[in-house]
């Protein structure tokens, strides 16, 4: 039996995103059905708005939530009715030659779910029954959502769904790009430019691995503030110099050994690699338009042995490190409800997208409870 669902859509053409009223199918083989309890407001799903990422409209949004599973299709023999989850964006086969080595996140099928779950059967539609896309095979920005059951990790039933919700992208994006991408060491140096939702994970990630300094930059005063809470040991205004790289080095006391890049801006990539010293590692974690560009001195690559290298969803390998973060959260040692900044309904869905563009949270949450 279908169900019927609110759900934040993106539809061609439109200038910002509408609630809409949508039905959802049951779940097939393979596939379960979830009631969300919370959704975060992701610059990925801005992104699919402006076209940064070209999934086509019209699609239901959301990548980033954790909800209660209400419905299992057949061959689901792992997760049961009532099971408390946190949705993978990326679903990941479990047998390409990524997902053998440890890099489910690089998994060879993850692109053919962009759009429905996988297997290519839509499970999603309008009010007036045509078919609707779901943002990375998901679309959890709404009520109920039918994915595939490797779209979702099973976690300890009495953690806070709506803060296990950020773990499904923003907390794992940022913390992994410092503890498996860079794999940052202890006493070490680090920048991180973006002080958003990603950015700030990134600071909790080079907290967690041990790093000695922690600066992070951004042009907004409330979110260099936000960083200082989660770790920063200092802050450097983007907005108030003309030799941002010049005063980083400077700073670091000649460089740092890591740099995160957290915006998606090609310019803001050689920043981060500028400002490293002799042998240290940029890492590229902000997904920028396609026609985005970047450049770096070749020769530095040689003579300084520097690194520029891409984190893709914090290396994520989700059904470990999904049940880690939520242990460490349970543990005092990662920061989740300072991450939210304000919750919303779903009918508040363009406030919160507004919010987003004006740079006024670190992290919107839709609730549904």
């Amino acid at each position: 039996m279908q169900i019927r669902s609110k759900a934040v859509v993106y539809r061609a053409g439109a200038a910002t995103v509408a609630v809409e009223d949508i039905v959802v199918d049951p779940p097939g083989a393979d596939e379960v059905q979830i009631q969300v309890s919370a959704c975060g407001v992701c610059h990925s799903d801005l992104s699919v708005t402006n076209g940064t990422l070209p999934l086509p409209p019209p699609i239901v949004l959301g990548h980033e939530a954790a909800g209660v599973i209400t419905r299992v299709g057949p061959g689901v023999s792992d997760l049961q009715l009532g099971d408390h989850v946190i949705v993978n964006f990326i679903a990941s086969c479990g047998h390409c030659r990524y997902c053998a080595t440890g890099r489910p996140n690089l998994c060879d099928h993850g692109g053919m779910s962009a759009l429905t779950p996988a297997g290519g059967a839509v499970r999603t539609w309008d009010a007036d029954g045509q078919p609707l896309n779901v943002m990375t095979g998901c679309g959890v920005m709404a009520e109920h959502a039918t994915l595939h059951k490797n779209n979702v990790v099973k976690i300890d039933a009495q953690a806070p769904l709506d803060r296990c919700a950020l773990i499904g992208c923003g907390v794992m994006t940022g913390w992994g790009a410092a503890c498996n991408t860079a794999k940052v060491q202890p006493g070490s140096v680090c920048v991180v430019f973006g002080a958003g939702g990603v950015g700030l994970s990134a600071i909790q990630g080079c907290q967690n691995a041990g790093a000695a300094m922690i600066v992070a930059v951004d042009r907004l005063a409330h979110k260099l503030d936000m960083a200082r809470l989660f770790g920063a040991t200092h802050v450097v205004d983007a907005s108030k110099t003309e030799q941002l790289v010049k005063d980083l080095r400077k700073l670091t006391g000649g460089g740092a050994d890591y740099a995160f890049e957290c915006v998606g801006f090609g310019e803001i990539v050689a920043q981060a690699y500028g400002c490293l010293r002799r042998g240290g590692t940029a890492v590229v974690v902000g997904v920028g338009k396609p026609t985005d560009m970047s450049s770096v001195k070749t020769a530095s690559l040689v003579l300084e042995e520097k690194a520029l290298m891409g984190s893709c969803y914090g290396s994520a390998r989700p059904r470990y490190d999904f049940p880690r973060l939520v242990s460490l959260y349970r543990a005092g040692r990662l920061k989740l409800d300072e991450l939210i900044t304000h919750r919303y309904r779903i009918d508040d869905a363009v406030q919160a997208f507004d919010d987003l563009v004006q740079g006024r949270n670190a992290r919107g949450l839709i609730v549904f409870d």
